[in-house]
């Protein structure tokens, strides 16, 4: 959003805008909330990079979503809201589809590179070895890895649901506990004022209880 997007993204019309709806919900690149509904526009040809010579000048599409501010309070009247407030999410492309296509496309990509730097934290900085097999067994305990991460924080707490790698293995993983062996049981010892004692120990109890009935 620098000043020549601002002012192009701001000179749109209200009609200029389609609304969207998420079949899930997904989150706020700023505040990180959970989103269902936001809205889309597009400029057809804008052109970036104009402060370089004309050469370097290049015209495409310039895509906008944008979702209400909740953070921010909205100025009511008599008539209702008066200015709803808005956050704006330009990306620049020349993907020929549709706009609400492009925008889904372009969406995605977004969550794709998240999870790809989140695995750098874990078993994909390991990656390239330069021996073909050790990178694939590599690749495959990250998919094994990842995906039990992600079920675990589902399972824990919404704040850990969409926790990074690094934060599960800290928070749940690496777990201060004492183990201690007693009549062929073992008993595990978490510390009084660990901060995560109670998340634990929930995420544990529910994974050991008994399987819903069919």
């Amino acid at each position: 959003m620098n000043p020549s997007v601002r002012r192009a993204v701001l000179a749109l019309p209200d009609t200029a805008w389609q609304q969207i709806t998420y079949p899930t919900a997904v989150p706020d690149p700023d505040t990180g909330e959970l989103i269902s509904d936001a809205e889309v526009a597009e400029i057809p040809a804008y052109t970036a990079f104009t402060s370089r010579k004309n050469s370097e000048w290049v015209t495409a599409r310039l895509i906008v979503r944008r979702v209400r501010d909740l953070a921010k309070p909205a100025v009511v009247g008599e008539q209702g809201e008066l200015f709803p407030l808005w956050r704006y999410h330009p990306f620049f492309t020349d993907n020929p589809a549709p706009m609400l296509q492009a925008e889904r496309q372009h969406r995605h990509h977004a969550v794709v590179e998240q999870v790809i730097a989140d695995s750098k934290a874990s078993a994909l900085a390991h990656l390239p070895s330069g021996h073909f097999h050790a990178n694939a067994a590599w690749l495959t305990l990250w998919a094994m890895t990842h995906n039990l991460l992600r079920a675990t924080g589902a399972l824990t707490s919404a704040f850990h649901a969409k926790a990074t790698t690094a934060t599960l293995r800290a928070h749940l993983v690496q777990a201060p506990a004492r183990i201690a062996r007693s009549a062929r049981r073992l008993t595990i010892h978490l510390p009084h004022n660990w901060r995560w004692r109670n998340t634990w120990t929930h995420l544990f109890e529910t994974v050991h209880d008994p399987p819903a009935p069919a």
